[in-house]
């Protein structure tokens, strides 16, 4: 039978994605080529095979929708006392945090700040919370302080003022341009290490959040607006576990509460940021990036920018080609997807897919950021007792140090390639169990699906690249 062009140009695309991966892969190895027994590029072509193979399966044995009728199994009750003494916790934290910004040291690595906030506050907290549910809803500081702000008025006698409503139309975009500039001053700014600039940052976070909440609800605002609340609450879909507002504990299968992510408005932008931001965080550490860079910076220089100006010019030229790319390969699907989809929108078929790029941003976090994690998360211990840098031992931790050892090259590897293949096949298995509820029959979801394994592909081939250090 003869290969309709429509047919050959997908499969043209599909083969340009896996056969791109190879040399780069080969030629630089993800994590060192001299410490992998087995070569880049057999992995590479392995994780393309494992998404094929689970896109046949899945259009065999998957009929019928799952994820979308599961729900989730009481298991217990939470205390009373949890969510105060978690408020309370967030709240002390958060103190400790600014004031050790503020007052102590300016060395980064004496600073409990800069090493509490890229670590453990913008990589731990959400991994943690794909495990355990959304638990930084209950240690929010500013939600805590909205609330208690509102408290006292009422036992004062002035009830407050009623909050309006938060714009539809606007949605979720104030996340992700949140999202992104997060993820700027994380990997650009050139003062991102410097406690007196994060400590001026969390303050006016705050500022702005509290603001965002007074006019337009906690629970809006923090559901649309609130950068960390909306990541958080986008990703503790994807975990096990679910509190409801009753404090009751249920479970679930992992990933099953996807579905239910409602697709507000900027949805889709929120976790093209996430994964762009992620994704630039690779290209800044690779052989093609580090080529590039003097020739943007020049570029900089001659526009008039200072050295350092320059420099985070680069760097932001670089971060929007990265958010580019991951908006332009995620379109690709959604816009094969909307051809078969009588009246839809791009928009509106991104918006109803947008929970399956959740997998996706957890896996690219996990292979870039995980050893980072288990490395200078280390280092909380002896800063906990030395917040300030001035010599302190609160809790006789000071005098530990950080086990670079702890991990193997080759172990690093092998978890990096293993998150971004489960990922993308969880990416896929969602996908097509949407697809399955948005079609009418089985033989046109599973061939809008063709569409979404070049996506998932795309994305595999794009994070193995940049773990290649290319």
């Amino acid at each position: 039978m003869t290969r309709t062009p429509r047919r050959a140009g997908l499969a043209a695309l599909l083969t340009g994605f896996v056969l791109a991966l190879p040399d780069a892969a080969s030629a630089h190895g993800i994590g060192g080529a001299t410490d992998l027994a087995i070569p880049g590029w057999l992995f590479a072509w392995a994780a393309t095979a494992v998404l094929i193979l689970s896109f046949v399966a899945l259009g065999v044995l998957w009929p019928k929708a799952k994820f979308e009728a599961m729900r989730p199994r009481p298991a217990l009750t939470l205390p009373r006392a949890f969510e105060p003494l978690a408020a309370v916790a967030g709240l002390v934290l958060t103190a400790i945090v600014v004031y050790s910004a503020l007052a102590g040291t300016t060395d980064t690595a004496s600073n409990l700040a800069p090493t509490f906030v890229w670590v453990a506050f913008c990589v731990a907290v959400p991994l943690a919370t794909v495990v355990v549910g959304d638990f930084y809803t209950a240690l929010d500081p500013w939600r805590t302080i909205a609330r208690l702000a509102g408290a006292a008025s009422r036992a004062l006698g002035r009830a407050p003022r009623e909050p309006r409503a938060y714009p539809e139309k606007v949605g979720r975009w104030p996340a992700a341009a949140g999202l992104v500039l997060i993820g700027w001053m994380e990997l650009v700014w050139v003062k991102r290490d410097d406690p007196r600039a994060l400590g001026a940052v969390i303050l006016a976070y705050g500022a702005i959040q509290l603001a965002g909440m007074a006019r337009y609800g906690i629970v809006a605002w923090r559901r649309n607006a609130d950068p960390f609340a909306v990541y958080t609450h986008v990703l503790s879909h994807a975990a096990p576990v679910v509190v409801d507002a009753d404090r009751r504990v249920s479970l679930r299968a992992p990933l099953s509460g996807l579905p239910a992510l409602e697709a507000a408005a900027g949805t889709v932008a929120v976790m093209c940021a996430l994964i762009g931001t992620t994704s630039y965080d690779g290209l800044s550490r690779g052989t093609l990036w580090t080529k590039a860079l003097p020739h943007i910076t020049s570029l900089g220089a001659d526009l008039g920018l200072s050295p350092s100006m320059a420099t985070q010019f680069a760097g932001t030229i670089g971060l929007l080609t990265a958010l580019a790319l991951v908006a332009s390969v995620y379109r690709i699907g959604v816009s094969g997807m909307r051809k078969m989809t009588r009246g839809a929108t791009n928009a509106a078929m991104g918006a109803r897919f947008a929970h399956t790029l959740v997998p996706i941003a957890v896996a690219y976090v996990v292979a870039h950021y995980f050893s980072l994690v288990a490395t200078q998360g280390q280092a909380l211990l002896p800063l906990a007792s030395d917040p300030l840098g001035n010599g302190a031992n609160v809790f006789g931790t000071a005098s530990l140090t950080v086990n670079y050892a702890l991990l193997s090259a080759g172990t690093i590897w092998a978890v990096q390639v293993i998150a971004l293949v489960s990922g993308h096949v969880g990416g896929l298995i969602l996908a097509h169990d949407r697809a399955l509820t948005t079609y009418a029959d089985h033989r046109r979801a599973v061939r809008s699906q063709r569409y979404m394994l070049v996506v998932m592909v795309g994305f595999t081939s794009l994070g193995l690249w940049l773990l290649s250090g290319a």
